[in-house]
């Protein structure tokens, strides 16, 4: 039996393992403002799973490297592999052998057990026929069914149901375990085979005095082996109705649609009211109808309100506690940012509605979310917009605050963002999301035994704690895309406004050792901020955690200083697609991509300006130049104009007058890493070309990161065959390609010209060819019929790196991916060390021009 190795990451994962299971203040995360869905409308459970094995690991399911290790999953992906009790899985690094043993249900049908922290469940189901049923399971994070991956349902929500086409014979289910130590699986036996699930809708309010059209979010389930086309919703209230196209579903898929609700009565009755839907087919017949609980409100009290996003063109919502002030002009506009598990509802529930500014509290996408970076941070930014929208606020008030992870949110966002906001108020937070992570390293190292015992950290495992990884230059390659998430190396962004620091003396959660540590940082640069720690105060001590009047006082004494009373500034970023213009500054290429910029500016004796690491930046000089000005832009002089927006280009080495950069390029508007595929309304693009094998890999592929989309990002992706994708009807939307050039007809039509290119057994990098059926590909390329849209590829040459592709960490927060990365299926054992090739395209997106490490 052959020894597996975790990678130079698992002590990291051990970590957060030990800490989730043993601290009681986490349980905070665990349920606030969710129930768990344990009633069953979409059908009859016909089978309840009350016996299988489990597989403890020692290791978390958090997946925070791009790469973890998952040697149990590879044995069963893409086989008809079975295990029995007893068996041996694996020898772990120590030499143990870790072997499969037997659990039953308790008495609510749930296996609970501390081997599923992070461990593996091993169910199976015999089945004398073949036939369609919906797989329910909660508290995993990932499922293989019969060698297939899907979605799980991380934070055991209930929100899973998966249609399956059970085989004939024995049916195989592996889940591998999250943050809880329990599971539950039931199959059911659909009541249709076309059906609306209540499970998870996304619901305005419908307010009175607004006369609109809302927008809401159902799911629809296809439980045939044929696409939904041409469907209707219908929704009707109150003796009004209107009807929206319901989008395409692909084959045994479950997709949240949106759809339109009519206008409420200005004389309606505040309270519960009755919303019906409808499904309607092509020919107008009802294929299911539902009724849904709906609230009706006034605008003048705490409400939720939707919108359309622009990442994946789905519904999300966010809650206001507007002014107490009715229809306030020109008033602040407060945004606050939720901690883990928190619903925005709650979040907005917390405060008191202030006289002179409105309260905007946006989802992070869910509850749990990606942290407010990634997605989350997108998120913050397009409910900052709605708000601004609906509010027209005065520009110069616009505030950030946040309560743990909320917290961590606001150092993000505010070091990011530093120009959209006058002040920022982080409560319970932690800066950085890594640095969060070692905290509880710090935590243990200093512990007693008495609290080691507790914890249930060995000695061994403590030593495990402490080593450092060691990093080769392919790890640093790979970091080096979460730059951007480093919010310490933008920390003196926080230059640009007031900040209050606000912690309990006496949080265990996120320790308060963590926030005396930004108090002496800022201390050492920052003459505008307030620190505070609420005696005896643990990590939330009621309402006033974060709802606390001297952060709004410091609020009501700090604006946005018009450009031209800024005598200096400063602007940090370390990708100007994330984060590019700070007031009158604008960064459009770095010459090192994902490092840190710099822009220091000044005028206190003439304009100066310093940079670090940019190639490209513009400069809008209407508030900051005088007639006759000069420049002196990194020692070189230049004579300005005093109106307008001047560019400036270092190509040749010494900075120079240009044009604007061409949109081709790199820039604000494109400029990868591989995550930023995944957003600008964008769709899915299957192979169908290949073999029957290759064919269904990468439909279930693509399924199976669009059934994560909408799990970790209540996202609607819509997924197409190769052969029908049209470049026309989707046009300036990114596409995400599933497939190499011979399986995938869009190829031609996207990728005949990109740097990379990908077929059966090889693969060529602007020049080099790799040959051989093991590997995987992830690139990022400009769409070429677009000046702002990107293609994304997820790619193998062959079986075996169709394994290596099969993991989505990319959808999730903490994770890091440049441009590209070519690996083998190695990967899943190995983890970093099975990559042969990372990093980034050149400014004009060549791999000549580019900065790859190779191993």
């Amino acid at each position: 039996m052959r020894k597996y190795s975790f990678g130079k990451w698992s002590c990291f994962s051990i970590i957060i393992v030990f800490f989730c299971t043993a601290l009681p203040a986490q349980n905070i995360v665990e349920y606030f403002g969710k129930e768990k869905i344990n009633d069953v409308q979409e059908g009859k459970v016909a089978f309840t799973f009350k016996k299988g094995l489990v597989l403890s690991t020692g290791r978390s399911s958090l997946n925070s490297v791009s790469f973890p290790t998952d040697v149990v999953f590879k044995n069963f992906l893409m086989t008809h592999k079975t295990v029995s009790e007893g068996e041996v899985a694996y020898i772990d690094p120590s030499g143990n052998a870790q072997k499969w043993t037997s659990v039953q249900v308790n008495d609510k049908s749930t296996f609970e057990t501390p081997a599923l922290r992070g461990g593996y469940m091993y169910l199976t189901y015999r089945s004398d026929d073949e036939k369609v049923v919906l797989f329910e399971a909660s508290g995993h994070t990932k499922a293989l069914i019969n060698g297939f991956p899907h979605e799980g349902d991380h934070y055991d929500f209930g929100y899973s149901l998966i249609p399956i086409k059970l085989k004939r014979g024995t049916n195989v289910f592996v889940l591998k375990g999250g943050r809880f130590p329990r599971i539950r699986a039931r199959l059911i036996t659909p009541r249709a085979p076309i059906i609306f699930t209540k499970r998870d809708m996304t619901l305005p309010d419908l307010l009175i005095e607004e006369s609109i059209a809302y927008k809401g979010a159902v799911r629809i389930i296809n439980a045939t082996e044929n696409w939904i086309r041409n469907y209707k919703i219908r929704a009707y209230h109150d003796g009004k109705d209107m009807v929206s196209k319901a989008m395409t579903l692909p084959p045994m898929s479950v997709r949240k649609v949106p759809f339109d609700i009519p206008v409420v009565w200005k004389d309606s009755k505040l309270g519960k009211s009755q919303l019906g839907l409808e499904l309607q087919n092509s020919r107008d017949i009802v294929m299911d109808s539902q009724e849904i609980d709906i609230d009706i409100k006034s605008k003048y009290g705490k409400h939720k309100r939707t919108f359309i996003s622009k990442i994946d063109g789905s519904v999300q919502y966010f809650s206001v506690a507007p002014s107490s002030v009715k229809d306030l002009k020109n008033g602040a506009l407060f945004l606050s940012v939720h901690g883990a598990s928190v619903e925005a509802v709650n979040q907005a529930n917390a405060y008191k509605q202030k006289d002179w500014g409105h309260i905007v509290a946006p989802t992070n996408r869910r509850p749990f979310g990606f942290a407010w970076e990634d997605w989350g941070r997108l998120d913050a930014l397009e409910v900052l917009a709605e708000g601004k929208r609906i509010y027209d606020p005065d520009p110069t008030t616009i505030y950030l605050t946040g309560h743990s992870m909320g917290g961590h949110g606001t150092w993000y966002l505010g070091a990011t963002y530093p120009d959209k906001f006058a002040a920022i108020a982080p409560c319970a937070g932690y800066p950085d999301l890594l640095g969060y992570r070692d905290s509880f390293v710090k935590r243990a190292l200093k512990a007693s035994p008495e609290q080691l015992k507790n914890w249930g950290i060995t000695e061994e495992a403590l030593k495990k704690m402490a080593e450092k990884p060691q990093l080769t230059d392919m790890d640093h390659m790979i970091k080096r895309a979460g730059n951007p998430s480093r919010t310490l190396k933008l920390r003196r962004n926080y230059l640009q406004q007031g900040v209050y620091i606000l912690h309990g003396e006496k949080d265990n959660v996120v320790p308060t050792f963590i926030a005396r540590e930004m108090r002496e940082e800022l201390g050492k640069f920052h003459n505008d901020f307030t620190y505070y720690e609420y005696p005896g105060g643990t990590h939330w001590y009621g309402d006033h955690s974060m709802d606390w009047p001297p952060i709004f006082d410091l609020f009501k004494q700090r604006t946005i200083k018009h450009d031209s009373l800024i005598d200096k500034m400063e602007f940090y970023t370390a990708s100007p697609g994330v984060s590019a213009q700070s007031r009158f500054v604008t960064i459009y290429q770095q010459q090192k991509p994902f490092e840190i910029s710099a822009v220091n500016f000044s005028k206190e004796e003439g304009l100066t300006i310093t940079t670090e690491n940019v190639q490209a930046m513009a400069i809008t000089v209407d508030q900051i130049a005088k007639e006759n000005d000069t420049l002196v832009l990194d020692g070189g002089s230049f004579a300005i104009p005093q109106k307008g927006e001047i560019f400036f280009d270092k190509s040749n080495g010494s900075w120079q007058f240009s044009e604007k950069p061409s949109l081709k390029k790199k820039g604000p508007h494109r400029n990868g890493g591989f995550k930023d595929a995944f957003t600008n309304n964008v769709v899915f693009v299957y192979a169908t070309q290949g073999d029957k094998t290759e064919n269904r890999w990468y439909y279930n592929k693509a399924l199976s990161d669009a059934e994560a989309f909408y799990y970790r990002a209540n996202g609607s992706v819509e997924l197409v065959p190769d052969k029908d994708f049209n470049p026309k009807e989707y046009s300036d939307q990114n596409v995400v390609v599933y497939g190499n050039n011979n399986n995938n007809a869009a190829w031609k039509k996207l990728l005949k010209n990109a740097p990379v290119q990908v077929g059966d057994g090889k693969v060529m990098l602007g020049g080099r060819e790799v040959r051989g059926e093991q590997w995987g590909l992830y690139f990022i390329v400009p769409r070429p019929d677009s000046d702002t849209a990107s293609v994304g590829v997820v790619t193998a040459t062959g079986k075996e790196g169709m394994k290596a592709i099969y993991p989505n960490h990319y959808l999730l927060n903490g994770t890091t991916f440049p441009d590209l990365l070519l690996f083998n299926n190695g990967t899943m054992q190995y983890g970093t060390d099975a990559v042969k090739c990372a990093g980034f395209f050149g400014n004009d997106w060549s791999f000549k021009n580019g900065d790859f490490q190779w191993q």
